[in-house]
């Protein structure tokens, strides 16, 4: 997996465009990698529910848990699936609608200056060892490939919007992934 010369694709990935992006305030301005998990619906996997909510394209009468996500638009950059499958949303160099109401280090509104990663999955159950070897493998790519990223600038979505969000929740193993980049 490397990302290509224009800095906005991961190769091997899946592509499904979302419309759910706009221009970055500052496209060279891309500092911070948070870290999300989701399924649809909750604890549900492998299905085409991420793909359809990112995409506008969700059925809200497909299950009852959608009833109420007819209007959401968001998106994220990339989405690790359970067993490992990559697929990318939004090109690395446009803002995703990811993070929402969001802080970190005394800036606000994430989305201008963080790539999004979803991880299929939710709080309290355990990831899969292929999705934190994707996600090291993916980290050292865009670290490589931009300048203002670094292995020490990654937290969750909890640590942006506390009181709000809690993913990737307790169940994300931390030191696995520092370990996997060689963080001490």
């Amino acid at each position: 997996m490397k990302i290509d010369a224009s800095r906005q694709k991961l190769g091997g990935a899946l592509q499904v465009p979302s419309p759910n992006c706009d221009a970055r305030p500052d496209p060279d301005d891309i500092t911070l990698i948070i870290i999300h998990s989701i399924s649809l619906p909750p604890g549900e996997y492998g299905g085409p529910w991420i793909d359809a909510l990112f995409t506008n394209q969700l059925d809200t009468g497909a299950h009852s848990y959608f009833a109420d996500m007819g209007e959401l638009q968001v998106s994220s950059h990339l989405l690790i699936r359970r067993d490992g499958d990559v697929v990318q949303y939004v090109p690395f160099t446009e803002r995703a609608w990811h993070a929402g109401d969001s802080c970190y280090d005394g800036r606000s509104a994430c989305n201008d200056f963080s790539i999004g990663i979803e991880l299929e999955g939710q709080d309290e159950e355990p990831y899969t060892a292929i999705q934190y070897e994707r996600l090291a493998t993916v980290i050292g790519e865009l670290v490589s490939a931009f300048p203002g990223l670094s292995r020490k600038r990654i937290v969750g979505h909890c640590d942006i919007a506390p009181g709000r969000k809690t993913d990737p929740g307790p169940a994300f193993d931390w030191q696995l992934l520092h370990e996997k980049l060689g963080i001490s």
